[in-house]
């Protein structure tokens, strides 16, 4: 008999957590529940780093979920609503941060690192055609004058 309390006060605890998990949002039109679903995929959880909103589980992100439902609840357009989240939160709360000077390094920043590698690639590949060259002329002196030390050997044994 206490197995089956244990057993059924178990799967209730874990039918609550099931429950409390799952956010239930009603909307006008199908307008405002796409433009919902579409901004809770698009806006970034500023707790969770890489998540979206509608991905975390954090406190912070089920806020912004239920600010989101209000706004659009509300009316506001799909940039007013993004505008209020950057202006609130920084542009860290986009996937796609705008162009400033803040975020050059983000947009910049492979770039220069794709361009210094075929830079120090070019360089090394001209360091070596160099060191070639150079060695091929070392090779016919060098070789020049030891021809002469055979000749001058073979010479002595004849």
């Amino acid at each position: 008999m206490k197995k089956l309390l244990l057993v059924l006060f178990s799967s209730l605890l874990i039918s609550f957590t099931a429950s409390s998990a799952i956010d239930v949002f009603e909307f006008d039109n199908d307008k405002q529940e796409e433009q919902f679903k579409e901004l809770s995929q698009t806006l970034r959880c500023p707790k969770c780093q890489n998540n979206t909103i509608s991905d975390s589980n954090a406190e912070l992100a089920k806020d912004l979920r239920v600010k989101v439902y209000e706004m659009t609840k509300a009316g506001k357009s799909k940039d007013e609503i993004v505008d209020y989240m950057i202006a609130r939160y920084g542009n860290f709360v986009t996937y796609k941060p705008p162009f400033t000077v803040a975020t050059s390094i983000l947009w910049l920043g492979p770039l220069f690192v794709v361009l210094l590698g075929f830079s120090v690639i070019i360089f090394n590949s001209k360091k070596k055609t160099q060191k070639v060259t150079q060695s091929e002329e070392w090779d016919a002196k060098k070789e020049a004058r030891l021809k002469a030390l055979l000749d001058e050997k073979n010479g002595d044994k004849q």
